[in-house]
């Protein structure tokens, strides 16, 4: 990089105090510090060949240190956030672009939030009008139900880690602490961890030998106390004491403030209610009268079972690669094989994938895909414009499988399918969904 230079006072050229900018694998240009955690440091970022911004969250290598207690949370808190942005595709959630790593360090090269942090918006203007509150927060429910509909349970909700784009929109960020589910079966935890002011009572109960909660009612909790905060612009419960924080925490007990409507009362308190076992679920959310209000019954699907688009760094399509109308060059190809995705190296991938040629045109095999998932009592619901995608979804909303069809030179069709992690998905896949889908073939450039 060119250094700029200035004159002093006698004529004489003065080099530029300002360091060079740091360049990570000739890909990236390191900006400024965005903020520091306990286990990582996020910079803001430039990828050079695009001039896109990104976000780079930096964590100490594990292969390099392997030992410490710190190093040993930040190694879990780094691989929980992989495995969950591997699973997770939604306009709500950031987009993890992909791992890097050196001998010292790891980098995980995520969507960058322009708007910054929800907790600064809160405490520069306070509490939210009720209309920006309650589009906001069905933001935060549209991700966190997509979450929990793929087997990730976040753990650590509060505003601090819901972010805002440019546009004023919620991202929610920071999976470290997450919990991931193989099957709709494995769903109780037991491990003590979040924030304590948004911790639901169950988590602070759990202890090894109880029978464990369920990450996903634990997530509902901390929605509800996100929900008040945006309204009242203070939290439910607080106190300077932990243990009279637990205490008042366990009890569900709060009162909102005065300008606060009745029926968002009642929401809330159904948010906050100790006994997980009787509190409000996803369903009574979307029926409840504060949420729904304004929306239809076919905005209110749309806002749950959201149409993803790509928004990649190489083009307007995601990893720079082309569906179905364009084409995938065998560069392209060779780029998107899951063998080279470094992640692999620091995580054992929940889901499986796999790619294969056809000589079959998208929709016809797009329709096969629909047709299959009809007869085993599933939904196929297409995404991008061309529906050169589909990702069928199990009765309860539950992720089965994703096919993404890309058309290379030549005419020949590649075929990617991502698998979910459970024995019941893979069989789908196996027994009921490849043998329709691979036909005439020919083999990958």
């Amino acid at each position: 990089m060119n250094q700029q230079s200035t004159t002093d006072s006698r004529g004489g050229a003065l080099l530029d105090s300002r360091p060079p900018a740091r360049v990570l694998f000739g890909k990236y240009e390191l900006g400024r510090l965005l903020g520091r955690g306990a286990s990582a440091k996020v910079y803001h970022a430039r990828h050079l060949d695009t001039g896109n911004s990104v976000a780079i969250k930096v964590f100490p290598n594990p292969r390099r240190h392997p030992a410490g207690p710190s190093c040993s949370t930040s190694t879990y808190s780094f691989l929980r956030e992989i495995s969950a942005l591997r699973r997770l595709r939604h306009p709500h959630i950031v987009r993890l672009h992909e791992v890097l790593a050196s001998r010292s360090s790891v980098y995980l090269v995520i969507e960058l939030a322009k708007g910054g942090e929800l907790f600064s918006r809160l405490k520069d203007r306070g509490r939210l009008p009720d209309d920006l509150c309650r589009r906001i927060f069905r933001q935060l429910l549209s991700a966190v139900a997509y979450s929990h509909s793929r087997g990730v349970c976040h753990r650590d909700l509060k505003p601090e880690n819901l972010l805002l784009d440019d546009a004023g929109d919620l991202m929610v960020s920071d999976f470290g602490f997450s919990a991931l589910r193989s099957s709709p079966d494995d769903n109780l935890l037991h491990t003590q961890c979040g924030t304590p002011a948004y911790v639901a009572p169950e988590i602070l109960q759990s202890r090894k030998g109880t029978e464990g909660y369920d990450g996903a009612k634990a997530d509902i909790w901390s929605c509800g106390i996100i929900l008040f905060v945006l309204n009242a612009g203070y939290l439910p419960f607080n106190d300077q004491n932990l243990m009279s924080l637990y205490r008042k925490i366990y009890r569900g007990h709060h009162r909102c403030p005065r300008w606060t409507p009745p029926d968002l009362r009642r929401l809330i308190s159904r948010f906050l209610d100790p006994n997980p076992n009787t509190r409000i679920t996803v369903d009574d959310i979307l029926r409840d009268p504060w949420f729904a209000r304004g929306f239809d019954a076919e905005q209110l699907a749309t806002l749950m079972r959201p149409q993803i688009g790509d928004g990649g760094l190489g083009t307007k399509q995601h990893r720079g690669r082309s569906s179905g109308g364009g084409e995938l060059n065998a560069f392209d190809l060779i780029a998107s094989a899951s063998g080279l995705d470094l992640s692999g190296l620091f995580v054992e991938v929940a889901m499986d994938r796999e790619w294969f040629a056809t000589a079959e045109p998208v929709d016809q095999l797009m329709g096969r895909v629909e047709e299959v998932a009809k007869e085993e009592g599933m939904v196929a619901r297409r995404e991008r414009e061309k529906g050169s995608s589909a990702v069928v979804e199990g009765e309860n909303g539950d992720f089965v499988v994703r096919v993404e069809v890309y058309r290379m030179a030549g005419g020949v069709m590649v075929v990617e399918a991502e698998v979910g992690g459970g024995a019941a998905e893979k069989g789908f896949w196996r027994d009921r969904l490849r043998p329709v889908l691979s036909g005439p073939s020919h083999p990958p450039a």
